[in-house]
């Protein structure tokens, strides 16, 4: 079992940055590829970023691709996204989840509560 809390979202102006954190409960946080994905109002929670369980390899949806950076500190267990130039498009609760590399949702065990990033034009 693996719990997950989110933190860093908040209100920011378009071209701005915020970093979100997703901290995991336990001892086996490094055992997970990590991901985060992304739902705004009316729409189905789609894929942003994801992370290996080392670090060493990661995936970006297009949309955020050059903007958006995914990490983890495996010694803190929290993985990261960091979020540059970010755009009111990108406006959504963020949601960091464990257990797959990839960008379909159903694949991931675990889920955090979410944390609302609102861009401002």
């Amino acid at each position: 079992q693996v719990q997950l809390v989110e933190s860093g979202g908040g209100l920011v102006q378009a071209g701005g940055s915020l970093r979100l954190s997703c901290e995991a409960s336990g001892r086996t946080f490094s055992s997970y590829p990590m991901g985060w994905f992304q739902q705004a109002p009316g729409k189905e929670r789609e894929f942003v970023a994801a992370v290996s369980k080392s670090g060493g390899s990661t995936i970006y949806a297009d949309s955020v691709k050059g903007r958006f950076t995914i990490f983890r500190d495996n010694a803190k267990n929290t993985v990261y996204l960091q979020m540059n130039t970010l755009k009111p498009e990108d406006t959504a609760v963020y949601y960091c989840a464990a257990g797959s590399m990839g960008s379909n949702r159903f694949a991931y065990a675990y889920w955090g509560q979410g944390t609302q990033v609102t861009v401002s034009s």
